[in-house]
């Protein structure tokens, strides 16, 4: 009590030899509220700046000197834990708010780029197992956007060929792919 009258009256003696005296035992309560020795060192820093702006208010007939550090301290961790709670929650919506316009974006994301990429691999994998008259007559339906019709009177063959070069090459096509998937 005489330490904390000290520091009321602005003794920085005094507050060290408080400090010396107590420092220990409201880090292990810091340490324990906060779980960071980094964090629970701030709080001690801040406790101790508190009781050198507050000593003045202390009144020992409400509690025992270490009781009344020991709620300082223990506010300031609470604080802490508090105000890293708050720092978090930012970060988070931060985060959330990133994810949302990537996802929400026309944009392809990464997932859908890379099951293309292996779709487009697979589809390449199967074409090659075609024989040529197929593989063209289905690339020129397909990628050139051709009717029967046209690719009949393109490639001079008989509308029933290229109708059945087409059914045998897409069933080939989904045998194979199929076997990818």
């Amino acid at each position: 009590m005489d330490l904390i009258d000290r520091i009321a009256r602005r003794d920085e003696a005094a507050l060290k030899a408080l400090y010396d005296l107590t420092a220990r035992k409201l880090y292990g309560l810091s340490l324990r509220v906060v779980g960071s020795a980094e964090r629970a060192e701030d709080v001690l820093q801040e406790s101790y700046l508190q009781v050198w702006r507050n000593a003045g208010e202390y009144r020992a007939s409400l509690s025992p000197p270490m009781a009344w550090l020991g709620l300082i301290v223990r506010s300031r961790s609470l604080d802490n834990l508090r105000r890293r709670a708050a720092e978090r929650e930012h970060l988070t919506q931060d985060l959330d708010d990133t994810l949302s316009d990537t996802l929400e974006g026309d944009a392809p994301n990464p997932m859908d780029t890379s099951l293309a990429s292996q779709q487009a691999w697979a589809l390449h994998q199967c074409l090659g197992q075609l024989d040529n008259r197929q593989r063209e007559v289905i690339s020129l339906a397909y990628l050139r956007d051709l009717s029967h019709g046209e690719l009949a009177e393109r490639l001079t063959l008989p509308l029933g060929t290229v109708k059945t070069w087409i059914r045998r090459g897409l069933d080939k096509l989904r045998d194979c792919m199929a076997r990818f998937a």
